[in-house]
C-alpha cells in the first residue's frame, strides 16, 4: 500500500472525459501487518487472495495503453473491494473451502472505512472528474475451485448486469480472435456486479467486466498479450457505444 491508501492510480493524469478507464478491484495480495488472516501465507498467492496477473496487465495498459488505472493495493481476503458494505463477503470468513479465522469477529466496519470506503471514494471522484466513455472493470478466474468440479473452458468471459451493451460487443470481437467466451460465466454479473453496478450502470456508464482465465495470465508474457488484446478490443468496443 502507497501512503496507507487501498488503491494506487496509474496515468489518472492522462485521464480525458470520453477516454477509457480501467478498475482492478483484486489486484493485491497484500495484507497489512496490523491485520493477522490466520492462514498459510502461500495461499496470499493463490486465487482466493488475488485475481492472479490482473495487477500486471492493468499496470501495462495505463503505461503502454494509454488507458489510466485505478488498482486496489490490499487483498481481497482483508476487504473484498468488490462486494458492496452490507454483504457478509466484503470480510469474507472463508472462501473456496478455506477458513479465515482472522476474519471471524473482525470489526467489520473498520475495515470498511480503512479499505472500502476511501476506495470507492476515491473512484467516485475520478469518474466524476473526467466521466469515461466505457470503463474496463478488469478480473480473473481460477481454471478450477477446490470445492466444485465444474469445468471452466472460457479463456476469457463477460460479466454484466441488466446493461448488457458493451459486453455483447467485446464477446462477438473476442469471439473473432478464436477465442472461447464465456457470456455470464463463470458466474453471473446478476449477483456478481457490485463495482460497476455503483459507477457504471448507476451513472449510465457503458462497461465491460472482463474475466480471463488465470492460466492465460500467469506470466508476465502472457499479462502483454492480453493488455495488447484488450486496448485493442475495449478500443473497438468504445466507439460501437
Amino acid at each position: 500500500m502507497i501512503d496507507n491508501l487501498p488503491y494506487r492510480q496509474v496515468a489518472v493524469d492522462d485521464l480525458r472525459p470520453g477516454g477509457l478507464l480501467c478498475v482492478a478491484d483484486h489486484a493485491s495480495n497484500h495484507v497489512p501487518e496490523d491485520i493477522e488472516l490466520g492462514i498459510d501465507p502461500a495461499l496470499l498467492d493463490a486465487h482466493i487472495a488475488v485475481d492472479i496477473g490482473v495487477e500486471g496487465i492493468a499496470d501495462r495498459l495505463a503505461r503502454r495503453h494509454g488507458m489510466p488505472a485505478h488498482i486496489a493495493t490490499v487483498s481481497r481476503l482483508v476487504c473484498d473491494l468488490h462486494r458492496r458494505e452490507d454483504d457478509p463477503a466484503a470480510v469474507p470468513s472463508e472462501s473456496d473451502g478455506t477458513l479465515i479465522p482472522g476474519n471471524i469477529g473482525a470489526n467489520v466496519e473498520a475495515r470498511l472505512d480503512r479499505f472500502h470506503r476511501p476506495y470507492h471514494a476515491a473512484l467516485a471522484e475520478l469518474i466524476a472528474r473526467a466521466p469515461p466513455r466505457l470503463i474496463l472493470a478488469l478480473h480473473s478466474f481460477t481454471p478450477k475451485l477446490a470445492t466444485s468440479d465444474e469445468q471452466r473452458p472460457w479463456e476469457v468471459a463477460l460479466l454484466y448486469n441488466q446493461d448488457d451493451r458493451a459486453a455483447r460487443h467485446a464477446i462477438r470481437l473476442f469471439g473473432e480472435q478464436g477465442l472461447n467466451v464465456g457470456d455470464n460465466q463463470p458466474y453471473s454479473g446478476k449477483q456478481l456486479n457490485a463495482t460497476m453496478d455503483r459507477h457504471a450502470e448507476a451513472q449510465g456508464i457503458p462497461y465491460c467486466t472482463v474475466e480471463i482465465r488465470q492460466d492465460q495470465i500467469g506470466t508476465a508474457a502472457g499479462q502483454a498479450r492480453w493488455a495488447t488484446l484488450l486496448a485493442d478490443v475495449m478500443g473497438r468496443v468504445a466507439l460501437e457505444v
